[in-house]
């Protein structure tokens, strides 16, 4: 299907006046689906989060409640991967229920397989692969779920020793994608960002960059991929920001002391606060809310109510640590 960017995720248009239409959210903030579309996931806290007994009816429930209460509260745009589990199975299964959603943007990532078999003790929840094989065989996967509800499909987790950036056989089949309406755009890990960021925006076919748009993550703690975020956003990327409250590293007892204080003085949470310091970039399209209950999606969601002065924003940027300390300790948050 043509892809319409909501205005939000358009970097033309990021510094116009909202205007109603059927592609534009009513907020910055979009829903991420990698912690409710499977029984085991790094977020902090997630173990009072969801039921105890985490079957597939109880996830897809939970999926369904977020969904909705996302798209009451203005949020457009909706983020899963093959590798969360059945969330892309828990949100086609949305939006076939509710015929009337058709001013929403779903975005989908390949690259990862799910192989925990709905298991939290699994040794090992996901298996990366960025080979041309494992791209035709998810698109199938995709396409079979989400059809031509799939707007964006990305590759997931691009690091810049990463086939994905090289392999022209690859970038001639997604060229061939997006031919066919499917915009193309890819996300990042690790502490090497931005020379990843940076190696996807030399990639073209023909001539014409492969990518539109881009996912990072970027939060008070780890803002090394800013300024290459920043050159994205002015190459005519789309900049969408995952893990802005570091996978519960930023919210209730765990966020730091200033983080607290400052929240403390605005009357809402430290996450909305967090995501606050991330809507405050200029080249930020869409932030995404990774809730797991819709009293956190609530709470993400009053991050365009805080005042952040310049004196919170200095605090707040006085933060970030260290790349590879930030994901050295990222690396060891277990799967709960």
């Amino acid at each position: 299907m043509p892809f319409h960017l909501p205005q939000a995720l358009d970097p033309d248009r990021a510094g116009e006046t909202p205007t109603a239409s059927a592609t534009t959210p009513t907020c910055h903030l979009g829903l991420g689906l990698a912690a409710v579309g499977r029984p085991g996931y790094i977020n902090l806290g997630r173990e009072r989060d969801l039921p105890a007994d985490r079957t597939v009816e109880a996830l897809r429930a939970r999926s369904h409640e977020l969904l909705d209460a996302a798209y009451a509260q203005g949020v457009r745009y909706f983020d899963t991967a093959r590798s969360y589990g059945r969330a892309e199975e828990f949100l086609a299964g949305w939006l076939k229920a509710r015929p009337y959603v058709d001013d929403v943007v779903i975005g989908s990532k390949w690259g990862y397989t799910y192989t925990a078999g709905w298991r939290t003790d699994a040794e090992r929840h996901e298996v990366k692969d960025h080979t041309l094989p494992t791209y035709e065989r998810q698109r199938a996967e995709t396409d079979g779920l989400l059809g031509d509800r799939l707007d964006l499909y990305q590759i997931h987790s691009v690091t810049p020793d990463s086939p994905a950036l090289t392999d022209k056989e690859l970038h001639a089949r997604l060229a061939e994608a997006a031919a066919e309406g499917v915009t193309i755009g890819f996300s990042t890990s690790g502490p090497a960002q931005a020379d990843a960021i940076r190696a996807a925006l030399a990639v073209t076919v023909d001539g014409a960059p492969l990518f539109r748009t881009v996912q990072s993550t970027y939060n008070v703690l780890e803002t090394s991929a800013g300024p290459a975020l920043a050159e994205a956003h002015d190459a005519g990327l789309s900049v969408i920001v995952k893990e802005g409250v570091a996978n519960g590293r930023l919210t209730g007892p765990h966020a730091p002391e200033a983080l607290r204080d400052i929240a403390a003085r605005t009357g809402l949470g430290p996450d909305a606060v967090a995501l606050a310091y991330v809507l405050r970039q200029p080249w930020a399209g869409v932030v995404l809310s990774g809730a797991a209950t819709v009293g956190q999606l609530t709470s993400n969601l009053h991050a365009a109510a805080v005042d952040l002065d310049e004196e919170r924003f200095a605090r707040l940027a006085a933060l970030a640590q260290e790349p590879g300390a930030y994901w050295e300790r990222r690396g060891q948050l277990p799967w709960h």
